[in-house]
């Protein structure tokens, strides 16, 4: 067995050598882990962030393990700009091979009393953001000839809670898009593969960083998440969805609580939600 999981990660380090991945969101979390896996694996990186400082420290790590590294700051939401930034990466590379859209921001907070900008920030960032880093990047995905797009949905793109319609709103359509554009490269015989990516509770800053309705004590509410649902790190995260991508899988479930989730969702259908109200009700009153 141990021999056999050697012989895999030597055909995944040969995979993914000189491959351009682009990254974004990787400032810290899963992007930053994403980034020094691919690193090891000898990739060539393309990394953005919207936090500069985090994002100058993973290029630090990845530089350290002589990964030819581009930097730039990008907020995913800003078409345009996304837009030009994949024109830069193809001019500064030659070829773009990969592209995980990452990048994710969350809000917390009652349909009733959240406001329409809140919802519409999550979309632009979480939806929109994955959507203009798709389609901005598939051209070129599909002039190498070998591409892949990884678009990070989340657990709650599987199953829907109360408190999270803007997240879920958001993630729901990450994984309806990510689908759709699987079956269209499937049905085109298009040289580019596509992956889903449902990460559960991995221990990343988007609970610490996340917007929360008024009536909501935020700080809290992440370490609640932080302490009891925080259960994987992100290098276990960027591991898992490495090997996926490797593997040509259409959907990346991260941990076992996804795992058992997704189940519970496909058998229980519709009578999963009158679950999750009696549990939110016996622990979040």
């Amino acid at each position: 067995m141990r021999g056999g999981g050697r012989a895999t990660g030597g055909r995944n380090e040969a995979y993914f050598r000189n491959k351009v991945c682009v990254i974004t969101g990787a400032g810290s979390g899963i992007g930053r882990a994403l980034a020094v896996n691919l690193a090891r694996r000898g990739a060539k990186l393309a990394l953005s962030d919207i936090d500069t400082e985090g994002l100058a420290e993973t290029v630090r790590r990845c530089e350290q393990l002589g990964a030819e590294v581009k930097s730039d700051r990008l907020n995913v939401a800003e078409r345009e700009a996304v837009l030009l930034y994949a024109d830069a990466v193809k001019q500064h590379f030659g070829v773009v091979h990969q592209i995980y859209n990452n990048a994710g921001i969350a809000h917390h907070g009652d349909i009733v009393k959240t406001d329409f900008k809140d919802i519409e920030r999550i979309m632009d960032v979480d939806f929109w953001g994955v959507v203009n880093g798709t389609k901005a990047f598939l051209p070129y995905l599909l002039e190498s000839g070998d591409g892949h797009v990884v678009n990070v949905s989340s657990l709650f793109g599987l199953i829907a809670v109360p408190g999270q319609a803007a997240y879920n709103s958001a993630k729901f359509a990450v994984r309806g898009f990510t689908e759709a554009l699987r079956q269209e490269m499937l049905v085109d015989k298009a040289p580019v593969k596509v992956t889903c990516v449902h990460p559960g509770g991995i221990k990343t800053a988007v609970a610490r960083n996340a917007t929360y309705n008024e009536d909501i004590d935020g700080a809290d509410a992440s370490s609640k998440f932080d302490k009891y649902l925080a259960i994987h790190s992100p290098e276990m995260a960027a591991e898992t969805i490495v090997a996926g991508v490797r593997k040509g899988h259409g959907r990346v479930l991260i941990g076992w609580e996804a795992k058992l989730l997704d189940l519970f969702v496909r058998t229980a259908a519709s009578g999963y939600q009158r679950i999750a109200v009696a549990v939110e009700r016996r622990f979040l009153p």
